[in-house]
């Protein structure tokens, strides 16, 4: 069952080439269980009262995880994996922590765990999907970000095609990296994984022209990064418009000075 009164999407931004995005499903302790329905006797039964500490286990684990007390958090998240309806979430906020940790197999082991537990939501899809990513495993990537995009309650399958596009670079397979990142952005024009991707796709390619164009859009899409930056001074230095050139150094310079003097290919993508 899905929690829609609980669940957002967080983007974690991932010091990697690819994937960029997770969704965390945050809970806020409230049932997702039709627990209105039931009568007085049910709520009396054992299976309900260690669905209701599971979910109340949930909540605590969240708000310590929010206040930065990942120790707490862990272990009230432990609590919650004894729930149902609260085990796929537990398994990602367990997750979560154990990244922020650099335990990065660790982390692995619970975003899988989640998506077991939750086999047809796209939420936990795309995160076990972008761990793989990360960990140098984009073939079997790709089949959890095709899965998560086959969720029609999904939320943001956008996210999980640009995932999937970032992904597929790895794989040489630039037919499937273009089909990918255009259908994210036929879906959200302003995907800034997908915008991003494309143009450094684009340019790897020596396409300048058509990367200059997605270069644009994702600039004037959310706030520039250095790396952004850079990526437009090689576009247009390639194109030959050194006026151009000049603006997006003159930029690069005024926003990010630790940062101007650096060639492209030596930042890592936003």
């Amino acid at each position: 069952m899905r929690l829609p009164e609980a669940a957002v999407l967080v983007l974690l931004v991932l010091a990697v080439a690819g994937c960029s995005r997770l969704d965390f499903v945050k809970p806020s302790g409230k049932s997702n269980l039709r627990t209105e329905q039931r009568t007085y006797e049910t709520r009396g039964n054992a299976e309900f009262r260690r669905g209701e500490e599971a979910r109340s286990q949930l909540g605590l684990a969240s708000r310590e995880f929010e206040a930065g007390n990942f120790d707490a958090a862990a272990s009230a998240a432990r609590g919650a994996l004894k729930g149902e309806g609260t085990a796929a979430d537990a398994h990602t906020l367990l997750a979560v922590i154990e990244d922020r940790r650099g335990r990065s197999v660790q982390a692995g082991a619970h975003y899988k765990a989640a998506a077991e537990r939750a086999p047809n939501q796209g939420a936990y899809l795309n995160n076990y999907g972008t761990w793989l990513c990360r960990n140098g495993r984009a073939s079997d990537a790709l089949a959890y970000f095709d899965a998560a995009v086959r969720d029609p309650a999904y939320g943001d399958p956008s996210g999980a095609l640009a995932n999937a596009g970032a992904c597929a670079i790895t794989t040489g397979d630039t037919a499937r990296v273009e089909r990918y990142l255009r259908a994210a952005l036929e879906l959200d024009p302003e995907n800034i994984v997908a915008l991003d991707t494309m143009s450094r796709h684009l340019a790897g390619e020596h396409r300048y022209f058509d990367a200059r164009a997605f270069s644009q859009r994702r600039l004037a899409a959310a706030p520039a990064t250095a790396a952004a930056l850079q990526l437009a001074v090689r576009i247009e230095t390639a194109l030959g418009d050194t006026g151009a050139a000049d603006r997006y150094q003159r930029r690069l310079r005024a926003e990010f000075p630790s940062a101007s003097n650096l060639q492209p290919r030596e930042t890592s993508s936003p």
